[in-house]
């Protein structure tokens, strides 16, 4: 990157990670959206500064990749990104004037988020092989993403310091490193036990430190890897959609919510800093109310009835 650009970007990372305490993830989000900002800057005819950069760049750099079918949530992201670092130089008094300013984004429009319903959760918990230690150990990780509503990050990056088996809860941090407390259920700490007691010495290495989960080397389990280990077992289920690791939080939180929790205490649970986030899942609800209504409503059906 030219030396002005690139020490802009820095300079802002910087600001994050020491003042706004942001997670690695949002970082590395921040810098990769950041670094493709600049690499278009470079391969235009603008000028390596900031003050140089204007709405139009900025604009036609959002059409460019709309053209190479981003989504619209990743390209208000990225702008999202631009604007922060925008922010940040005027506030810094490195450019005289906003270069985001006047820059239109994509409309994004909040779907309501993909659930797996009790039974498919049922499916894909008893999924796992437990005669060994990985099996054990998928059982844990899948009982704890669907009993306490983790993020995939959070899971990774369990230690066995955060685990309380005889409260069974969970101390955990969050985005912006935002700590919170997660209950178990029962089933999430039987499994919990059973891991830690069965599976997971079978998997300690010389190295290996205090995650509790961990990879066939020992070391803490990737992202990537509970992917994979969600796909596999979603397989093996026979579940016929695609699941992620982030369907299990979603349905944590909307069947919490139809058998009657209090949004508050969802949001409390789910590590939301605004209501609105959690909100998003009244629309999931909604649905349902409305499909069972059509469904077994007398006067929702074709052919009323008589009076």
């Amino acid at each position: 990157m030219p030396s002005d650009l690139a020490e802009g970007v820095e300079d802002l990372l910087a600001y994050l990670s020491l003042e706004k305490g942001l997670s690695e993830n949002t970082m590395e989000s921040y810098q990769g959206d950041l670094e493709q900002f600049v690499d278009r800057l470079r391969a235009s005819s603008t000028p390596g500064s900031w003050n140089q950069v204007t709405a139009a760049d900025v604009s036609d750099w959002i059409y460019s990749l709309s053209e190479e079918d981003y989504s619209n949530a990743s390209l208000c992201r990225k702008l999202s990104a631009v604007r922060a670092l925008d922010s940040y130089l005027l506030r810094e008094r490195r450019i005289e004037k906003s270069f985001t300013e006047i820059v239109v984004g994509p409309k994004l429009r909040r779907k309501a988020p993909y659930t797996l319903t009790i039974r498919e959760v049922e499916k894909l918990l008893s999924a796992p092989d437990e005669t060994t230690p990985q099996g054990l150990r998928d059982r844990a990780m899948l009982e704890l993403f669907y009993s306490s509503g983790l993020r995939v990050s959070e899971l990774s990056g369990l230690m066995l310091q955060q685990i309380d088996l005889e409260l069974g809860a969970l101390k955990v941090y969050g985005k912006g490193s935002k700590e919170r407390v997660c209950p178990m259920g029962r089933q999430a700490v039987k499994a919990l036990e059973n891991y830690l007691s069965n599976g997971r010495p079978f998997l300690v290495k010389a190295k290996t430190g205090s995650s509790v989960f961990l990879s066939n080397r020992g070391t803490a389990i990737s992202r990537k890897t509970i992917w994979v280990i969600v796909k596999k077992h979603t397989k093996a289920a026979g579940i016929d959609k695609p699941v992620k690791p982030h369907m299990l939080r979603h349905s944590f939180a909307t069947h919490l919510l139809t058998g009657g929790a209090d949004l508050r205490v969802i949001q409390e649970l789910l590590g939301h800093s605004d209501i609105a986030t959690t909100q998003i899942y009244t629309s999931v609800e909604s649905e349902r109310t409305r499909s069972a209504h059509e469904e077994f409503h007398p006067r929702s059906r074709e052919g009323d009835i008589a009076l």
